[in-house]
This record gives structure tokens, sequence and C-alpha cells, in this order.
């Protein structure tokens, strides 16, 4: 006898007329997870504020001071800034000839800013987007210029500058400040770079734009506050540095701030007065330019510590 080939899939099983079908189950929801709070989450507010506090006026307590000699009369003794006086600051722009330090030092910095951003950020460029074959060492030697004190060099940089004549010339320290910046400036402008997209320069050169107009319309706009962050750093450093400018500049009328100020300290006696007014003259430019640029320079130096 055969048998039939065609087998039927098992039915469901039957609900009996007039039952109703059981509800599925419901699913409670786990209980939430309780974190761990971590000891200084806990910590009293005090125990936050009071360490602060304490660093805060350990900070301010200096510049008040020199603030409060700036602006006393000669010979009083209150330590409230009043009566007010100006006639300390005269004395130190118009006879102690700081509004020409001023100047001179106004230059320099405008001049390393200028000359270091502009050549940091070709070197930046090279060192992030070209591999060539001495990339390796050229790092380290950058890395390891950074070691190396001015003061040492101040011996050879002098001779070459003799025999360049550029002794007694603002040339010369711009040059050496210069010098002395672009190893750093260039390691963090090609952090920067490299925090770019590579693709973004493609498109533009499939779009018709060459190397450089591609680097010009893409890359530099996104680049602005590494540059900002660089350019502070190298105007601030020739700003405050003093050895080069004393071992290079030999006449008064091309000596800059800190020199100024090491002239307001006698052998014998200081004016405190003259010497606490020409520490703001240097001090409130820096202040000046800081508060402008303070978001740039936090954003750039995030930016410049990070590998994209």
């Amino acid at each position: 006898m055969a048998r039939n080939a065609t087998t039927s899939a098992p039915a469901a099983p039957a609900v009996a007329a007039g039952t109703v079908a059981a509800a599925p189950p419901t699913l409670t929801p786990p209980p939430p997870r309780r974190t761990r709070r971590r000891a200084w989450d806990e910590a009293p507010r005090w125990q936050i504020y009071l360490p602060l506090g304490i660093y805060l006026l350990f900070t301010l307590v200096p510049f008040y001071w020199i603030v409060l000699f700036a602006v006393r009369p000669a010979g009083s003794t209150s330590l409230l800034p009043w009566p007010m006086t100006t006639a300390h600051f005269e004395k130190v722009w118009n006879e102690r000839s700081f509004a020409t330090f001023f100047q001179n030092s106004l230059l320099i910095g405008a001049a390393t800013l200028v000359l270091t951003t502009v050549v940091a950020l070709a070197g930046g460029y090279a060192l992030a987007r070209f591999d060539f074959r001495i990339k390796r060492g050229f790092m380290l030697a950058l890395l390891c210029s950074q070691f190396v004190p001015g003061a040492l060099l101040l011996v050879p940089l002098f001779q070459i500058f003799a025999k360049l004549s550029m002794i007694n010339s603002l040339g010369s320290v711009i040059l050496a400040e210069t010098v002395f910046q672009l190893p750093l400036s260039m390691i963090l402008i090609s952090g920067f770079i490299r925090n770019v997209p590579y693709s973004l320069e493609e498109a533009a050169w499939v779009d018709g734009c060459s190397r450089f107009g591609a680097f010009r319309i893409v890359v530099l706009p996104l680049l602005r506050p590494g540059l900002v962050a660089v350019g502070s750093f190298a105007f601030v450093h020739s700003w405050n540095h003093f050895l080069f400018a004393l071992m290079f500049l030999s006449s008064q009328e091309k000596q800059t701030i800190p020199v100024g100020l090491n002239t307001l300290m006698g052998a014998d006696s200081v004016d405190l007065g003259a010497l606490a007014a020409g520490g703001v003259i240097a001090a409130l430019p820096v202040v000046i330019v800081f508060a402008f640029i303070q978001k740039w320079l936090v954003t750039g130096f995030s930016a410049g510590a990070v590998k994209g």
C-alpha cells in the first residue's frame, strides 16, 4: 500500500469557542543601577572654594601691591590707593625714556610674532603633510633644541651678529627671538594641521585649486585658534625677554622695557614708585592682549594637544 507523500504542518491548538485568550505577562523593568559616588563628588563646597580662594589671594596680592606703589604718593604708607597720583608714571614715561622703550618692545614683539607665525606655518605644514627621510630626526632635533638655554648661545650669536654688522640693531633681537621661538611653534602648528582632515584639501584639488590655493581657502581659516596661540606665545616671550636685548643692544634709544626696568634699580637705592609704575606699563599690554584672545588661546592649545 502506497503512503501519501504529502505531509501537513501541525495545526495550531484550537481555542474553544467562548473563551478569551490570556494576555501576555507584563515584564517589569529592572531597577536602576545605583552609581557609586566618587569621593570628590561628596566633598563639601568649602573644601573646594577655600583652596581656590587662597590660591587666588596669593596670586592677586602681588599685583595689588605693585599697583598700590605705582599710584601711591612717594613717602606714603597707606594700604589703600588713595589719594592717587600719576607722578610715577610721568617720571618713567618722560624722564626715564619709557616711551622709547615701549616703542622698541612693541616693534620687536610684532615683528617676532609675524616672522614666527609665517615660518612656523610653512614648516608645520611640511611636517604634517609630507613624509621625508629625516622627518623623525628633524622632529627630535626640534624637541631637543628646547632644552638648550639661550644664555649658552650668547657668545656665538654675538660673533655672528658682529660679522653681519647687526650689533645695536633691533633686527638682531628680532632674529634671535624668532629662531628660538620656531621649534616649539612648528611643533604646535603641525599638531593643529594634523587635526584638519586631509580629505578637505583633496576635495579642493578636485575642484581645481592648487595646493597653495587649497591651503589658503580650506586649511588656513581652520587654523585660526592655533595661529592665535602660537602668535601670542611668541609675542609675550619676546616682550618679556631680557637677555638678548641686554647683550645685543648697547645704546639707550634701542633698549626695551625689561632692560629699562633694570635701569631703575640703582646700586645704592631703588625708586619703588617708579619701578612699580614701569612694571604696570610693562604688564598692561600683555593683560589687554590676553583679555581679548583668551577664548582663541584656550581653544588653540587644547586643539594642538590632541592628534586627530
